[in-house]
């Protein structure tokens, strides 16, 4: 007997269906991406005598990206792809992501977290996974006391890391081990590539490390890639091996449980049904 590999449907043959994402969602995610991508990168390409790259200044870039960031989940929920039981189900999700991340206390990059994104993304879709990510961020910078300059762009990278899983190739068609193996592959890279971006946010604005690891404002954007690169390897790269083993192991040990209940709520909620009343 052959396993099928067709969506799993409930009662009424309804499959389940990523929270669909509406034209103003996407402009919104487009823009507030751009802007995302300059605040991440713009030290690299600042001239040495214009005093964009200095310290000082990054707390107007915040103040000013934060209210983006806000923005982008406004308009997102406004938008017809989240109606109020997804709302609901966003907090639920958001809740327990924020609870997990004190959980590993950041020790050796230990984060389970992550692996609860990967899969949300995955069932439902790119925009709820760039919502749920922004918000669970903001939720366990709260929890755990981690407000500062640093946090808006906590809330960027954990939105893109989740909205990546919600773009993966198959969300209808591909399922058992090789999703499994899909998710967890992309948790490990995504793992990766969430603390390279993070480190991007504060090595420009470290000093007092040796020259092959500091930032120098003005220098040729390839010779500051190669230090950022080398301060990576030397500062981060345990962490961030720690915090993808964790999400290839959780999502290969939970992620088959975990994504037929995320399914199933889906389904049951049928977030694109029409509400009708009758007489």
């Amino acid at each position: 007997m052959t396993r099928s590999t067709a969506p799993a449907a409930d009662r009424t043959g309804r499959p389940a269906r990523p929270v669909r994402l509406g034209p103003r969602a996407i402009v919104a995610l487009s823009l507030i991406t751009l802007i995302g991508v300059a605040a991440f990168g713009w030290p690299l390409l600042a001239d040495a005598d214009s005093g964009l790259a200095h310290a000082q200044d990054a707390p107007w870039l915040f103040a000013a990206l934060l209210p983006l960031l806000v923005g982008v989940v406004i308009a997102t929920i406004a938008d017809d792809g989240l109606d109020a039981k997804a709302v609901a189900m966003l907090g639920v999700l958001a809740a327990v992501g924020a609870a997990l991340r004190p959980l590993g206390a950041g020790t050796a990059g230990l984060e389970p977290m992550f692996f609860l994104m990967v899969l949300s993304g995955r069932v439902l879709g790119p925009g709820f996974g760039f919502v749920l990510g922004s918000v669970t961020m903001f939720a366990s910078a709260l929890l755990t006391g981690g407000v500062g300059p640093w946090m808006p762009f906590q809330m960027l990278a954990m939105g893109w890391f989740t909205m990546g899983a919600g773009l993966l190739p198959a969300p209808h068609r591909l399922r058992g081990r090789a999703e499994l193996a899909l998710l967890a592959g992309y948790g490990a890279l995504a793992s990766f590539a969430y603390g390279t971006v993070m480190n991007l946010q504060g090595w420009t604005f470290i000093g007092g490390m040796s020259s092959g690891l500091s930032f120098h404002p003005g220098d040729p954007l390839r010779d500051n890639l190669v230090r950022f690169f080398a301060y990576c390897a030397a500062t981060s790269l345990g962490w961030d091996l720690g915090r993808a083993a964790l999400t290839v192991v959780l999502t290969a040990v939970l992620g088959a449980t975990l994504l037929k209940a995320l399914r199933r709520a889906t389904r049951r909620a049928a977030f694109e049904a029409q509400v009708t009343f009758e007489a």
